[in-house]
């Protein structure tokens, strides 16, 4: 790997990176349920997100789930080092490997497999596709996504509303910005489950009122504090602090977390970040996030 693009360490000890070999050249999403096709060409007007390479159960062996050595450590993401796509219709940035971008250092991490902050022009999206064996989670920060699936969900989610779709034994749906005038600015975001082959399922809340000053608990395994509940044992939280206020979250022992800030500016436990950036969370117990600036994240209490 170029040094120059190794991810930043901000404590003593070495970084467990998440690597796993080289790509096959076929384009294959895990979660399609379908054979393998050729990899798409960047210019298509519509082109499918998907994962070259693996099978939901061959990633969730490769990606690292192992212990670090008892030392705190948090480890940057940088924005302007993460992957990145430019359709026209789409702007996208990837936190881990992704469709053309293929990083292993960055391959996921615990359970989370995909992080992408989409910017999508008016009236663009992905046409009919299908996933499988996949927790997919969709964050509106800005503009209006319309969801259609094969289950019979049509749906439209504004900012602040979070959707999780489980994908199980196989569902296909289409998603557009639902607006002809205005841009759609999103997180997706997949988590690999703990049981393959379930009943596909979808839920949606609007968390935007819980979520402002504070952090929302929007996605758990049991569904607390009206949560949307998740096949594995993940938490995901998200938060928008003000300019000057410190949030504050607590991970039990052994825990694991995962930060993206989609826009802003924060301290996480003196450590400084900016739009776009992330931080892979080992070993430590309490999490305090002091705003610099009006700021908008999640974090992933993670196995």
């Amino acid at each position: 790997m170029d040094r120059s693009r190794a991810p930043r360490r901000c404590c003593a000890g070495r970084l467990h990176g998440h690597r796993i070999p080289e790509y096959r050249a076929a384009y294959v999403c895990p979660t399609f349920a379908g054979p393998a096709e050729p990899a798409p060409r960047m210019s298509d007007k519509r082109t499918r997100h998907g994962i070259p390479g693996f099978d939901p159960a061959t990633l969730r062996s490769q990606i690292h789930h192992s212990r670090t050595p008892a030392f705190t450590m948090i480890t940057l993401r940088p924005s302007a080092e993460r992957g990145s796509a430019d359709l026209g219709w789409l702007k996208a940035r990837y936190s881990f490997s992704f469709a053309q971008y293929h990083d292993p250092a960055w391959m996921g991490f615990s359970d989370l497999r995909v992080i992408n902050q989409d910017r999508i022009a008016p009236a663009g999206g992905f046409d009919t596709h299908g996933h499988q064996n996949m927790e997919i989670v969709t964050y509106v920060l800005e503009g209006t996504l319309e969801h259609k699936d094969s289950m019979g969900t049509g749906d439209v989610l504004r900012p602040g509303e979070v959707q999780l779709m489980s994908a199980g034994s196989g569902v296909r749906h289409s998603e557009f910005n639902a607006s002809q005038s205005e841009p759609l600015h999103l997180l997706q975001m997949w988590i690999l489950p703990a049981q393959d082959g379930t009943v596909p399922s979808y839920q949606q809340a609007d968390f935007s009122e819980r979520l402002e000053g504070r952090l929302a608990l929007c996605v758990s395994p049991d569904g607390a504090e009206d949560s949307l509940r998740i096949g594995q044992d993940t938490r995901m939280y998200a938060g928008r602090p003000r300019a000057g206020q410190t949030l504050e979250l607590e991970l039990r022992s052994g825990r694991k977390a995962w930060l993206h800030l989609a826009k802003g500016a924060i301290q996480l436990n003196g450590i400084t970040l900016k739009t776009g950036d992330g931080a892979a969370i080992e070993d430590e117990s309490r999490l305090v996030f002091d705003a610099t600036r009006d700021s908008d994240l999640v974090i992933f209490d993670l196995n």
